[in-house]
């Protein structure tokens, strides 16, 4: 899938009406709209087929062992969502498995998404959870695994955007979230960068949410930050 419009808006909303209300308003102006967990787990199947206006990434992070997240794969498949994420800390069984497991799709499968290092989380919090790497290193361990286990592209901050593009060549598809336009606070975000500095930096598509969302006239902040990346 070329990256012909490279934003993706987040719709972190649990309520559907405002859900589509949203997609309503940016369809026009992104490449794909953003379901994650939250809504997914509130709304179920039905509300995700009521999202209509662009395609679909659906961000549900799946972790545990290789064939729960295979099944858990093969059990969205008929939703034809175009991107779908899993964690790289799951190991290379468990990649490998989604990635077989989309195969099931054929040329409809979603394109397999390892998520790295969450981008709320920084040294102090890796060092909490008992990794002693810094999360650029982390993040280029988990990269190299997960592309390494047939993962087609990685999720990542846009901090370690460039890394993992020299690291990893042009062919590795890279979808950064933690993006905020200038002047955009950062919110719970510990790492962030513009959307013109994310795609300069090499970045394939990029994710915004509450900037778009909660701002008076979300359209025309989608056009705003499309425009900027074109």
């Amino acid at each position: 899938m070329p990256a012909t419009n490279r934003l993706i808006v987040a719709l972190d909303t649990v309520d559907p009406d405002r859900a589509r209300a949203w997609a309503g308003a940016v369809a026009p102006h992104c490449g794909l709209l953003k379901l994650g967990l939250e809504f997914f787990l509130a709304n179920g199947i039905a509300g995700y087929r009521a999202i209509v206006g662009a395609p679909i990434f659906l961000d549900l992070k799946l972790h545990d062992i290789p064939n729960t997240v295979a099944g858990g794969v093969r059990a969205v498949l008929p939703l034809r969502a175009r991107m779908l994420t899993i964690h790289a800390s799951g190991g290379p069984a468990m990649i490998q498995a989604a990635h077989q497991a989309a195969l099931g799709a054929g040329d409809e499968r979603p394109m397999i998404l390892a998520v790295t290092v969450l981008t709320s989380l920084d040294q102090h919090d890796l060092h909490a959870t008992g990794v002693a790497a810094t999360p650029a290193e982390q993040v280029l361990r988990l990269g190299r695994l997960a592309i390494d286990s047939g993962a087609d592209g990685l999720v990542c901050s846009p901090m370690e955007v460039s890394m993992l593009r020299q690291a990893l060549g042009p062919a590795v598809k890279l979808v950064v979230p933690g993006i905020r336009p200038a002047g955009a606070a950062a919110g719970d975000q510990a790492r962030t960068m513009t959307p013109a500095e994310a795609v300069a930096a090499g970045a394939d598509w990029i994710v915004v949410g509450r900037p778009v969302t909660g701002a008076p006239d979300p359209a025309a902040v989608a056009a705003s930050i499309a425009a900027s990346i074109r």
